[in-house]
């Protein structure tokens, strides 16, 4: 399963959150965005209950992230 995790993060700390984010296992790519929000994770987990659990706790829990938005990738 593939997702892209949005991130809205504190003033100042998109360097190290990004750098953080790239130490995931989970996270397959890394990228500082410009708009609403500061960064962009590519994630790939065997399924929703997984994902669920790195986005709770592996990537929130990383100081100067304030929210996140999970969008499934599908391919039609």
């Amino acid at each position: 399963m593939k997702a892209y995790v949005m991130i809205k993060i504190r003033a100042g700390e998109v360097k190290e959150v990004v750098g953080n984010l790239r130490k995931i296992k989970s996270v397959k790519e890394a990228h500082m965005t410009f708009g609403p929000y500061d960064a962009v994770a590519e994630v790939e987990t065997v399924d929703v209950a997984t994902l669920g659990q790195v986005t709770a706790l592996e990537i929130q829990p990383i100081p100067g992230v304030e929210q996140t938005l999970t969008c499934l990738a599908v391919d039609v």
